[in-house]
């Protein structure tokens, strides 16, 4: 796939102990690797194959001559770099947060980056966050009171509750029992390499 796809792709994190921790982007996770503080993790016939940044640039080179439909790579002008889905941090042995931060992340991470109202979905630069009740009329900035929203939803609402509006909301806020960025749905065969370490949150919707 082109670039752009390949950058849009999520990468899951272990720490030391292969315990899922994070999910990050394509160029956070490349990162980490160029610096020597993650390997590539691949699961290969049952087994873990690990890689570091120098080894994973070397496979790469081979698993492109034959490449796969769920596969993505990063270009370079005379090579290519495929974009790993597991990397590991070689020297961070804390556990995922037990709590769930209320932050814009987790937020878009609940809604699965959809808008509440129309139902699409939106790269974050096109959504934003909206009170569901306004903070005009005693709405709080809560997990159960705002819901990620597209820039035309947000705008048609404005400082108005849903039913003034005429809108309807696809499901009702609540804060999520687990970290959102840790629940994914796995029925993208190009993440069926994290069902070792994840949950798959369509099977408990």
């Amino acid at each position: 796939m082109a670039d752009g796809t390949a950058l849009q792709c999520s990468v899951l994190v272990l720490n030391r102990f292969y315990m899922a921790i994070r999910v990050v982007n394509v160029r956070r996770a490349m990162t980490l690797l160029y610096r020597g503080c993650a390997e590539v993790i691949t699961i290969e016939e049952g087994s873990y194959s690990n890689y570091e940044f120098d080894a994973w640039c070397e496979v790469s080179q081979i698993f492109a001559l034959e490449k796969q439909e769920d596969e993505d790579y990063l270009r370079g002008a005379s090579f290519e770099i495929q974009v790993p889905r597991i990397v590991r941090l070689t020297r961070y042995d804390k556990l995922p947060r037990a709590s769930v931060r209320f932050n814009r992340k987790n937020l878009f991470a609940r809604d699965d980056h959809r808008c509440q109202y129309c139902g699409q979905s939106r790269p974050v630069s096109q959504l934003s966050l909206d009170h569901v009740v306004p903070r005009a009329h005693g709405g709080k900035t809560t997990w159960e009171n705002i819901v990620c929203c597209c820039m035309q939803c947000n705008s048609r609402k404005g400082g108005r509750t849903p039913a003034q509006a005429g809108m309807k909301l696809l499901s009702q806020p609540a804060k999520p029992r687990s970290n959102p960025t840790m629940s994914f749905p796995l029925d993208d065969p190009r993440y069926a390499s994290w069902r070792t370490f994840v949950v798959d949150s369509s099977a408990t919707a």
